[in-house]
């Protein structure tokens, strides 16, 4: 299996899918989250989380940054700590710096297959802050594309519910 490959194609696809949903999201939904059941993120939270589903992963991964404030060190981190309730969580200002934030996120998932290169995708194991299970970096980065993929999905459902006519094409076209 060629890793840098793969993951460029799956990145460059589940980008460009993501990319095309968000333009159909309206800055005035961005306070809309679905209303039965409890713990759902707004729009313009889930829109600030899918910013960092992938890229930044793949950077903590790669280079074992995290992003955390000096002197925080994730495998201290509790589990609610890494999973907030979503009430707690940032939100998007707008869907423009949004959408601007996920295209920064790819060039950083891009650059980091980039900087892995084949050697390390294919045969260094890697372990996550919330997964102590050894793992080889190019499956590590592969699953942060199916968590981007997740989020994705998830707003594909808040479209819809918003009233958005989505469909297949829109969840996995091109």
């Amino acid at each position: 299996m060629n890793w840098t490959e793969t993951l460029k194609t799956e990145v460059e696809d589940a980008y460009k899918s993501t990319l095309g949903l968000m333009e159909m999201a309206e800055d005035s939904t961005l306070d809309w989250k679905p209303g039965t059941g409890d713990n759902w993120m707004t729009t313009g939270q889930l829109l600030k989380h899918i910013e960092t589903a992938c890229g930044a992963c793949f950077k903590g991964f790669a280079t074992g940054d995290w992003g955390m404030p000096e002197g925080m060190d994730p495998a201290d981190m509790k589990p609610e700590d890494m999973l907030p309730p979503a009430e707690t969580m940032p939100a998007a200002a707008n869907i423009a710096e949004a959408k601007a934030a996920l295209e920064a996120d790819k060039k950083l998932a891009l650059g980091m297959i980039a900087e892995s290169g084949e050697e390390r995708l294919q045969n260094e194991d890697t372990t996550a802050p919330w997964d102590p299970t050894p793992m080889k970096l190019g499956r590590r980065l592969l699953g942060m594309v199916g968590h981007l993929n997740n989020h994705k999905a998830q707003l594909y459902y808040y479209l819809k519910l918003q009233g958005k006519p989505v469909n297949t094409w829109n969840l996995y076209g091109s």
